[in-house]
């Protein structure tokens, strides 16, 4: 399988705008992008480590 060409995603987004029409493809893209931010957002909280719970004992000598 090779690349796309400018043929290729010429093509596709013709066939794009023919299925959906001009008026839905800003709410369609809108929506992508809301959810490619939210993906993020917890992908950027997964990678923080949380702090290890402090022991009981080590509450009791401070």
């Amino acid at each position: 399988m090779g690349r796309l060409g400018l043929t290729e995603i010429l093509v596709i987004v013709g066939i794009v705008i023919l299925l959906f029409g001009g008026k839905k493809i800003p709410e369609l893209m809108k929506g992508l992008g809301s959810g490619i931010k939210e993906f993020k957002n917890a992908a950027k909280d997964d990678q923080t480590a949380p702090t290890p719970p402090v022991k009981k004992e080590e509450e009791e000598t401070k």
